[in-house]
C-alpha cells in the first residue's frame, strides 16, 4: 500500500509540473483539505483547482521543474521532499519543499506543503 501512495503522489506531482489541472484534480478527494503553508488551507477539489491554476497554468505559469529528491511512506501517509523551480518576469527560485499527503481509498485527502515564504518573495512580487 505504501509504495501504491507514493505513486499516487508522484502522479499528482507530475501532473502538476505538466500544469494539467484536470489531471491534477483527479487525485485528490471531493473534500479534500490543501493547505500551502504559510497561506490558508482550502477545502475541496475546486478551491485547490482555483488555488493552484493560476501558478501552473496560463499567463502566471511559473512553474517550470519539480524534483522530488525522497519520498517515505507508513500508513496512509506520504512524505516528500522536493525542489522546485519558479520562474516569471525574469525571476528565478529554487524553492525547498516539503509535502505531507494523506491518502484514502486511492485519494489524496489532506495535502500540506511546508516551503520558506521569503525564499519565494522575489517570484511573488512580480504579480
Amino acid at each position: 500500500m505504501s509504495d501504491t501512495n507514493i505513486e499516487i503522489v508522484t502522479a499528482l506531482c507530475n501532473s502538476l509540473l505538466a500544469a494539467d489541472m484536470a489531471k491534477s484534480v483527479e487525485f485528490l478527494s471531493e473534500d479534500v483539505i490543501y493547505h500551502n503553508m504559510p497561506w490558508e488551507p482550502v477545502t475541496g477539489r475546486n478551491a485547490v483547482r482555483e488555488a493552484l491554476d493560476p501558478f501552473v497554468h496560463g499567463t502566471n505559469c511559473a512553474l517550470k521543474v519539480m524534483e522530488i529528491l525522497q519520498s517515505t511512506a507508513a500508513g496512509d501517509c506520504v512524505m516528500n521532499a522536493r525542489r522546485e523551480l519558479w520562474e516569471r518576469a525574469g525571476v528565478s527560485v529554487m524553492l525547498p519543499v516539503a509535502g505531507v499527503f494523506r491518502i484514502s481509498d486511492g485519494l489524496i485527502v489532506r495535502w500540506d506543503d511546508y516551503w520558506d515564504s521569503a525564499t519565494l518573495r522575489p517570484l511573488l512580487d512580480t504579480l
